[in-house]
């Protein structure tokens, strides 16, 4: 188990922990030396001086007292240590087991008096909330001195934890708004990056917070504006090209009209299907990273399509296995992601007699599986047969090899939108083309 376990994964979480840890040390430790040093010593002194205090009243009266000396001793008590103090001749302390002390102003005053004051007593700080009741067995009565509750506890304490914690709540609050204010920005970057990643637009995106996430969001700008431009300029330089070549065998195609059909003619209208063919699969897989806009749509519905239209049209033994989770619709290019599904299904009705698609959700991406019980791919072929231009069909029949460019394309497709295509071994025995594209 390490550390960093719990420590927290977000950003704002990381900045908060930075201003509020060292100030929750801060408080504790500010706390500890008060209470250690401050509040132990001024209720020591302030209990000391307590039982002092009574202890030089009584000093003078003795152990049996008589009215002349309970007179002064009240006198005195009043004028300068604002005791009041009461006589109950005759009266005995009740013979009661003591309690323990409930406060720690308690415990110290208890010692100071046991140690000062010789004679029995009783301390008593429960009844009256204001006042602290002292009782002196004298020989002949009780003497019971009033002291107020202020003399052992001292009010300061908690008013200066009450500022502590108080002002410390108050900064942590606006340390907070300010953070919020701080995090937003890369929030946002980080949500633009995310978009352009999946092949979403994030048009709403714009320059914000501090000088290095700014600078951070100018290079991301950059990014976004160079990726789309190469993009664009690679799908017009092959549509251009590709008409280009259209117009000679366009001519070609005429000539050939007018000319006998022969052997010759006939092979050269072979290799002009083929060059078209060709042509054909290149403006695909140019198409594949065009600019199409993005739309809600349900995964499940398109492939249960594609599916119905696969064993329709060609006779094909090809499933949709039960949908047990609930698929929900986000964003996808309709065109580029449905020529994707439809060019894996056609590999599998090329390659394969049976094929069985799957889909379910984990955790933020959608799982699509195709399985066929083909000849499969080897494995130390699959690389290759996901790259452009690279035909695993060893024979020069574009008929049964094709262009090389159908997993390509579904490749391309499904990286545009931030995903990942990877190939496998399949239940059924040939191959399994997998597919998890985030929600």
């Amino acid at each position: 188990m390490q550390l960093r376990e719990f420590l927290p994964k977000t950003l704002f979480g990381r900045m908060l922990s930075i201003i509020l840890v060292p100030m929750i040390f801060v408080q504790v430790i500010t706390v500890f030396i008060f209470y250690e040093r401050h509040w132990d010593t001024v209720t020591r002194h302030m209990a000391q001086n307590l039982a002092g205090e009574i202890a030089l009243l009584i000093s003078d009266i003795g152990t049996n007292p008589d009215p002349e000396s309970i007179t002064a001793i009240t006198e005195k008590g009043w004028k300068y240590f604002s005791f009041p103090i009461d006589f109950q001749a005759g009266a005995v302390l009740p013979a009661t087991s003591i309690a323990p002390p409930e406060t720690y102003a308690e415990t110290m005053l208890r010692r100071e008096l046991k140690r000062q004051i010789k004679l029995p007593w009783i301390l008593d700080i429960s009844t009256d909330p204001n006042l602290i009741f002292i009782d002196l067995q004298m020989e002949n009565g009780v003497l019971r001195i009033y002291a107020g509750r202020k003399r052992i506890f001292s009010s300061t304490s908690w008013t200066f934890i009450g500022w502590t914690v108080g002002s410390s709540i108050i900064l942590f609050g606006i340390a907070l708004m300010f953070l919020r204010g701080q995090v937003r920005p890369i929030h946002r970057l980080a949500a633009a990056a995310r978009q352009l990643g999946l092949g979403r637009a994030a048009p709403d995106y714009r320059l914000e917070g501090a000088r290095e996430v700014r600078l951070a969001g100018r290079a991301f700008q950059a990014m976004r504006y160079r990726i789309m431009r190469q993009l664009n300029e690679r799908t017009e330089m092959l549509a251009g090209v590709s008409h280009d070549l259209r117009t000679p065998l366009t001519r070609m195609r005429l000539q050939l009209a007018l000319m006998t059909d022969n052997e010759d003619t006939k092979a050269i209208s072979s290799d002009i299907s083929e060059m078209e063919e060709m042509i054909d699969g290149y403006l695909a897989f140019a198409a594949g990273e065009g600019d199409e806009t993005p739309q809600e749509l349900a995964v499940d519905e398109l492939l249960n399509r594609l599916v119905t239209q696969a064993q329709k049209s060609h006779k094909f033994d090809i499933t949709l296995s039960p949908v047990k989770d609930e698929i929900p619709a986000f964003p996808m290019r309709r065109n580029a992601i449905q020529r994707a599904f439809s060019n894996i299904i056609s590999n599998a009705i090329r390659y394969s007699t049976k094929t069985i698609v799957a889909i379910r959700i984990r955790n933020d991406e959608v799982i699509i599986t195709f399985d066929d019980n083909g000849a499969g791919i080897p494995q130390e072929r699959r690389a290759d047969a996901i790259r452009p231009f690279i035909r695993l069909e060893e024979s020069r029949n574009r008929r049964t090899g094709g262009a090389g460019l159908g997993l390509s394309i579904t490749s391309d497709v499904i990286l545009s939108h931030g995903g990942e295509l990877t190939l496998g071994d399949s239940p059924l025995g040939g191959l399994r083309v997998a597919i998890k594209l985030p929600v």
